[in-house]
């Protein structure tokens, strides 16, 4: 296929997702944010405890 990287019929793999999608994003549950937040409220616990 002129101009292109691999060819429309016989295709190749497939290179997956541009990064930085956010097409199968659902909740934010595991983001880094969310693990931030999870990991600080952890150590708060811990030291309530302690």
């Amino acid at each position: 296929m002129k101009g292109k990287q691999r060819c429309r019929m016989h295709g190749g793999t497939n290179p997956g997702a541009p990064e930085g999608n956010r097409n199968a994003w659902k909740h934010g549950g595991r983001s880094a944010e969310a693990m931030a937040a999870a990991r600080y409220l952890k150590e708060i616990a811990r030291l309530a405890f302690e």
